[in-house]
């Protein structure tokens, strides 16, 4: 299952896995949301509230999508975050893990807050 997600510099393609946090964002495409940006992590508002699942992790790796349940967003961490140790993508709290970014994460760096963003099957 492939997404992807346009922002007005760039874009790129994520592969997701069969997770029911993955599932029903794939039902909910395509979303418009606005960029928000927590060091070098992108995240925007989904509309969607699953739960958290077994899984769910905080500190993984730049290009893992995840699901952020506590806010309702979609997270997309490319390098470290404000409260990572040293250079790992340590997230607010545990996430759902969804998949991974196709190609080099480091182009969500053009991702500015307030952007639009577009998600959609790819």
């Amino acid at each position: 299952m492939k997404i992807r997600i346009s922002w007005p510099a760039g874009h790129l393609t994520a592969t997701l896995d069969d997770t029911p946090t993955a599932t029903a964002l794939l039902a909910a495409l395509p979303l418009q949301a606005t960029a928000h940006n927590w060091g070098e992590e992108v995240y925007f508002d989904t509309g969607l509230t699953p739960a958290l699942e077994a899984g769910a992790r905080q500190v993984v790796e730049p290009g893992t999508v995840a699901f952020w349940t506590e806010g309702n967003a979609l997270a997309l961490p490319y390098g470290p975050t404000l409260i990572s140790r040293g250079a790992e993508s340590r997230l607010a709290s545990p996430c759902n893990v969804l998949g991974r970014i196709d190609g080099d994460p480091r182009a969500l760096a053009t991702v500015r807050a307030g952007d639009a963003l577009r998600v959609q099957p790819a």
